[in-house]
């Protein structure tokens, strides 16, 4: 590892490292970036973080952070030029990524992998998760943004996740009663931080030349 970068190791297609890469994007800041194979996790990784998930960030003081919201805080702690954390919303903005952590993504699981789920039925499922769509929906109602008319944590916090929901059927979800949220989403999937965040890499093995990340 350079002396001169902190390290991610991240997996391109994962919801949570896709929040990690958008906030050190919006923090202005570079990395070393490893991208990994889940099946076929690197060594040096496990060795920093046994738990074995990305995201992690190794920073080149040795101290590693393996949560996708403590990399997006830290980030933007350290240069936040668009105000993400901005003091006003933040405890609303925590509360949000709080339920798509925990009430979200349980159902999202669910509806996307509803055949090893066979309790209810892929529809139900959906119409669980729709609960909080229904939230992020009114919330849009009265601002372009979740929390005000200037984008928050809680907007690159939550869309990827949101992105995973709609890309499950894409057909259902842009008929579902939501045009604020379809809106929203369109607008972030389109976004050049997010088409700069979902770049694709070659999987990371020792030896390979370093790949800073964003370039």
């Amino acid at each position: 590892m350079t002396s001169a970068l902190h390290c991610l190791y991240s997996f391109r297609r994962c919801p949570y490292a896709m929040r990690a890469r958008l906030g050190l994007l919006f923090a202005e800041l570079q990395v070393e970036l490893r991208e990994i194979i889940l099946k076929n996790k690197p060594a040096q990784m496990l060795a920093i973080s046994p738990k074995g998930t990305v995201p992690v960030l190794q920073l080149f003081e040795g101290v590693v952070i393996e949560e996708s919201r403590d990399i997006m805080v830290w980030a933007l702690e350290q240069q936040d030029p668009q105000k993400l954390l901005d003091t006003k919303v933040l405890q609303q903005a925590n509360a949000l990524i709080e339920q798509n952590d925990n009430e979200f993504k349980h159902w999202l699981d669910r509806y996307k992998y509803a055949d090893r789920h066979p309790d209810m039925s892929q529809a139900e499922y959906r119409q669980r998760g729709e609960a909080f769509l229904q939230v992020l929906e009114g919330l849009l109602a009265k601002n372009p943004f979740l929390l005000g008319c200037n984008a928050s944590i809680a907007d690159i916090g939550v869309m990827p996740f949101v992105r995973q929901f709609a890309h499950v059927d894409r057909d259902v979800f842009y008929k579902l009663p939501y045009p604020k949220l379809q809106q929203w989403l369109t607008h972030w999937l389109e976004h050049p931080f997010f088409l700069q965040a979902m770049t694709k890499f070659q999987p990371w093995q020792e030896g390979d030349e370093l790949v800073v990340f964003p370039s």
